[in-house]
């Protein structure tokens, strides 16, 4: 036993979590603490609140036990950290940084808070690199750029986290020589979950360029709170300490923000919307703004949060304010998903508001920009006349109206509908090109006479069996 370790033996109170502490004020926010009880059984806490009175421990696993009488606190950190190093690459852990793989713990480097460290707006670069994920639908019309926050909203019962897993094991630099790596979080998952991601990214291989964090449903709320903090931590040490592109996948904030929820609750904090505290917004922006490119760094964060939307509602709390402070949003569609197309993401609502930065001659190709456009009017277009069909019947439809018909079908079909294929950005371009050749020259008014003199004409059946 560390003799100066100072102990704490006034408890008073445990509400759920929580374990309120008086004649604590000595202990600073944030501080890590061991909790240990009657038993000696030993538990792991973190300060969330001081004042004059007591502080506040959110306690790391159940309180069921404790007895007030007995149990003692004592100070382990001052602040919550994590010890990192390059051996987490191809290796799993729970939400809290402890190995659950069976392998040894790792020899950390050093240890950082988990906090994070604040980038100064000054120090930030302009994202302007392009990630390719191998999905059309992003590549080409939704751009990956290198240090955005482009978040995911899903559905319930949409398959997100298969197209998590894919961009997971897809996703790339494209022409560079670049050290690239995943880090995955993922909060509150069932066992069913947890076993396909570790199934997904052992089988394909990407487990060895990754760094797993995960933290089931039945594993305690604090540890979910911490997760995504965990995962960062470890981005920013491989991005800026050793010159990683990293993209971190986050899922699902939806999880994480009702622990949130109900440690608020266990709080008796003054509920906001939906009973979410009124801090979420400031809790979101946290973490999402911990992605980034920092001059004079080669490395860069990049965030995918994953989230469900209750009810498909868009102006739920947690996507709503998701919306205000990422850039942008990919959408995935229940009628899509119904026509058992796959990856089910629905362009015409999904925005990437760094795209025009990465895309490009120099960049991507010189095309590019046009053909995004342009896909967008057409598939807008045809999903119009869809609308116009169930009313007034196809009878009614001009031949152009029809042409943009099958466009609509034939876009879903092969553009969307690519199921786990890893397409080239070359691959997509092209392909779209073979789609927008299927209508006239005349209607395609947001590309160029020379580009349409270089690419239109493409076969559809040509290309689709190239890709």
């Amino acid at each position: 036993m560390d003799l100066f370790k100072k102990e704490y033996t006034s408890l008073t109170y445990i509400s759920g979590p929580l374990l309120f502490v008086e004649n604590a004020s000595d202990l600073a926010y944030g501080a890590i603490v061991e909790i240990k009880d009657g038993s000696g059984r030993v538990r792991g806490g973190q300060v969330i609140e001081v004042s004059e009175e007591y502080a506040v421990i959110q306690v790391f696993e159940e309180t069921t036990g404790l007895d007030l009488a007995t149990t003692t606190v004592s100070l382990v950190e001052d602040v919550a950290r994590l010890g990192v190093s390059p051996e987490m690459l191809g290796r799993r852990f729970n939400g809290i940084g402890k190995p659950i793989d069976g392998l040894p713990p790792i020899t950390p480097e050093k240890r950082e808070p988990i906090i994070g460290k604040p980038i100064n707006p000054v120090a930030r670069r302009k994202p302007e690199e392009f990630i390719q994920t191998g999905i059309s639908t992003i590549d080409v019309m939704n751009t990956m750029v290198r240090g955005q926050k482009l978040p995911i909203f899903s559905g319930s019962g949409l398959p997100a986290n298969e197209l998590a897993a894919q961009i997971a094991r897809q996703a790339t630099v494209p022409g560079e020589d670049v050290q690239f790596a995943v880090v995955f979080a993922a909060m509150g998952i069932t066992q069913r979950e947890l076993s396909f991601f570790v199934n997904e990214f052992e089988r394909t291989g990407a487990l060895a360029r990754s760094v797993l964090f995960l933290n089931k449903a039945d594993d305690p709320t604090i540890e979910r709170i911490l997760t995504p903090r965990m995962a960062l931590t470890v981005a920013e040490y491989l991005a800026f300490e050793h010159d990683y592109h990293v993209l971190v996948i986050l899922t699902d904030m939806l999880n994480y923000c009702d622990a949130l929820r109900e440690v608020a609750a266990s709080r008796e904090e003054i509920p906001g919307r939906r009973g979410y505290p009124g801090y979420m917004y400031t809790d979101l922006a946290t973490i999402y703004e911990r992605a980034g490119v920092i001059k004079g760094k080669n490395g860069s964060v990049t965030q995918l949060p994953i989230l469900s939307m209750p009810d498909d509602d868009r102006t739920h709390p947690v996507p709503d304010l998701t919306g205000y402070i990422t850039e942008g949003q990919i959408q995935l569609s229940r009628e899509l998903h119904r026509k058992n197309l796959y990856p089910p993401i629905d362009p015409l609502p999904s925005l990437s508001r760094l795209m025009n930065n990465a895309i490009g001659k120099g960049k991507t190709r010189d095309d590019h920009k046009q053909v995004a456009d342009q896909l967008y009017a057409a598939y807008s277009n045809g999903v119009d006349i869809r609308k116009l069909v169930a009313i007034i019947g196809e009878d009614a439809l001009t031949e152009n109206d029809r042409k943009y018909l099958e466009f609509a079908d034939q876009f879903e079909k092969y553009f969307i509908n690519q199921g786990p294929q890893n397409r080239t950005l070359e691959q997509s371009l092209d392909l779209a090109w073979a789609l927008l050749s299927t209508l006239p020259q005349t209607e395609l008014k947001r590309i160029s006479r020379d580009h349409i003199g270089k690419y239109y004409g493409a076969k559809l059946e040509e290309v689709w069996g190239q890709v």
